[in-house]
């Protein structure tokens, strides 16, 4: 049994908040949070085991593990600071905001012989997962070229997340640069097929609303690109795209992850509501496998604090092509969420663990999902230069 402590109490918490403490390898949950308000409000809403007063305060605790829910930009420094104390480190995306953040957390990951996850939900998307096993069966042939975009407009649901969590100053940190949150992209490319990114080129969109969002002169990260869109090359030979958008006329709430996967002998393509899996002769219809059945209703009392456009991404159960057996019995008819990953990283954080065993998405693997985010950005600010992505290696066996 591990004890868990919770850091950061916003909007995204509270769906694994409720995921660990039903977790039966879980004993206990504490939560900590900036607004200690927050804090309490989780711990009775959820049951859970208690508050502690801040960030150093949980690391001085006696829990076994935390679970990092901060603003994109905190983590990097937070996750060595745990791992320093002594903790096993499951951490929402991204890894980090810079290569020298990254290097930091493998090293003291190497250090420590500890536990580091980060929690990206495209490494279970329905697409990711169809894809993964399609690869395993040899059936796309050799991979040529793939995609995976974030496409998650600012009007539907960000504004709201924004001000939530950033305050009066919310405009600053709203402007945070589209390529410093790779991994929903990238890891549902990388996490399908083998390989890693070595180089590219990234063109970024200066943004034209005028709302003080994406200003330069506002923003705590000196950026205005809303939308950014690169070009990879991978080790194997294979191209890779990503596009990251702001400002885009799509419906994210349907899905705010897309892929696309194109090999020498068959390929896989994904719009809003619509997945095809073709050869060189037929085209097959595979939306079914891959659609999640709601767990929950959309106006359910546990959503209230959540953006009424981003509900849809906090309430999707399994799909098709999902393996629930795998999963704690308890943990089926709970909510999961974005596409039915919620549960499986859960669960995936606490047996890596309790069994001493590398997480899927390990700090090595969390590595190729966020730097080639972190250099493509470099990229666009000179102009779409090409430059090398540098690669940490493979896990340790």
């Amino acid at each position: 049994m591990i004890s868990i402590g919770m850091v950061g109490a916003g909007q995204f918490a509270p769906s694994f908040a409720k995921l660990f403490k039903a977790h039966p390898d879980v004993d206990r949950v504490l939560v900590t949070d900036i607004l200690p308000g927050r804090a309490s409000e989780l711990v009775e809403r959820e049951h859970l085991d208690g508050t502690v007063e801040d960030f150093d305060a949980m690391l001085a605790s006696d829990v076994d593990a935390v679970a990092i829910f901060t603003q994109r930009w905190t983590h990097g420094p937070l996750v060595v600071a745990a791992l320093k104390a002594g903790k096993h480190v499951y951490s929402a995306v991204p890894m980090a905001i810079s290569a020298e953040e990254i290097a930091a957390i493998i090293d003291t990951v190497k250090e420590t012989g500890l536990t580091y996850m980060m929690g990206e939900t495209s490494y279970y998307n329905p697409a990711t997962v169809f894809a993964r096993k399609k690869v395993a069966e040899g059936a796309f042939g050799r991979i040529i070229y793939a995609e995976g975009d974030y496409v998650h407009d600012m009007d539907l649901g960000f504004y709201a997340a924004y001000q939530y969590s950033g305050g009066e100053g919310w405009k600053a940190t709203a402007s945070y640069p589209p390529m410093l949150y790779p991994t929903h992209a990238i890891g549902g490319v990388l996490g399908a097929i083998p390989g890693h990114a070595v180089s590219v080129s990234c063109i970024g969109i200066v943004d034209d609303r005028g709302d003080g969002v994406f200003d330069k002169e506002v923003s705590q990260f000196d950026n205005d690109f809303s939308n950014a869109s690169a070009l990879f090359e991978l080790d194997n030979g294979a191209v890779m795209r990503t596009n990251e958008m702001r400002r885009v006329g799509y419906p994210s709430q349907i899905r705010e992850s897309r892929f696309r996967y194109f090999g020498t002998d068959a390929s896989f393509e994904q719009l809003a509501t619509v997945s095809l899996w073709q050869d060189k002769y037929e085209v097959f219809d595979v939306s079914k496998q891959l659609e999640t059945e709601a767990s929950m209703s959309l106006d359910d009392p546990e959503l209230a604090d959540v953006a009424p456009e981003l509900r849809e991404s906090f309430v999707s159960g399994y799909a098709e092509v999902h393996d629930p057996s795998r999963l704690p019995e308890v943990f089926h008819g709970l909510p999961s969420g974005h596409e039915g990953s919620h549960h499986f990283l859960a669960d995936d954080f606490v047996r890596a663990v309790v069994d001493g065993t590398l997480p899927p998405v390990n700090a090595w693997v969390a590595a190729r999902y966020t730097l080639p985010g972190i250099v493509a950005h470099q990229s666009a600010l000179q102009g779409g230069a090409r430059l090398p992505i540098p690669d940490f290696g493979d896990a340790p066996a």
